[in-house]
C-alpha cells in the first residue's frame, strides 16, 4: 500500500526542524510509528505527525510538562514518560519553537537509545561440514527493503531560511 502524501503544513514543519538541526552532523531522519522522526546521536529527539510535534523530554519533569497548555502526553496511561505532543498553538512563536527544540536537544545526551533489533539467524541444517571442507558461502540474490534513512548535509543558506510557521512572529 503506497504511503499517503504529506500535507503542506507537515512538510513546512519537517523543513523547520531540518533548519533547526542544520548545524548538527549526527541527525538522521526516518519514519517511525506513523511519524516522521528526527534522531540525534541515534536517539529519537523530535518527530512530526500532521501539524503536531512529538518531543522527547526528561521523564523526571513529566508531571510539570503535562500541565503546560497545548501539550498532551504520548501515552495517557503513563507508559511513555517524557514523550509529549505539542499542538500548533504551542509552537506558534519563535520563542515557543526554540523552547521545544532546545529542551529536546538538552535532554538528548542523557536519553537512552533503543538498541536496533538484529535479524535472528537460523540454520537449516544441523550437520557440520566434513573435516577439511568448507561450507559454501551463502549469498542473497536480492537485498531486503529497509526503511529509508537520510543523513543530511546542509549549506549555510538553509540555516537562514524563514518558515511559514513563524510569519506572524516577525
Amino acid at each position: 500500500m503506497p504511503a499517503r502524501p504529506l500535507s503542506d503544513e507537515t512538510l513546512h514543519l519537517i523543513d523547520a526542524i531540518r533548519t533547526a538541526l542544520a548545524q548538527r552532523s549526527d541527525v538522521e531522519e526516518r519514519p517511525l510509528f506513523g511519524t516522521y522522526a528526527f534522531f540525534v546521536d541515534g536517539k529519537m529527539c523530535i518527530a512530526v505527525k500532521g501539524e503536531e510535534l512529538l518531543v522527547r523530554l526528561p521523564p523526571e519533569r513529566h508531571s510539570a510538562l503535562q500541565e503546560m497548555q497545548n501539550t498532551r502526553e504520548l501515552s495517557p496511561g503513563g507508559g511513555m514518560q517524557g514523550y509529549f505532543w505539542v499542538e500548533p498553538n504551542g509552537y506558534a512563536t519563535r520563542a515557543q519553537w526554540n523552547y521545544w527544540v532546545q529542551e529536546a536537544l538538552a535532554y538528548n545526551p542523557r536519553a537512552l537509545a533503543s538498541p536496533r533489533k538484529k535479524k535472528a539467524t537460523t540454520t537449516t541444517s544441523t550437520s557440520t561440514p566434513a573435516a577439511g571442507k568448507k561450507a559454501p558461502a551463502r549469498s542473497s540474490a536480492k537485498p531486503k527493503k529497509t526503511a529509508t534513512t537520510t543523513t543530511r548535509t546542509t549549506t549555510p543558506a538553509t540555516a537562514k531560511k524563514k518558515h511559514s510557521i513563524f510569519e506572524a512572529d516577525d
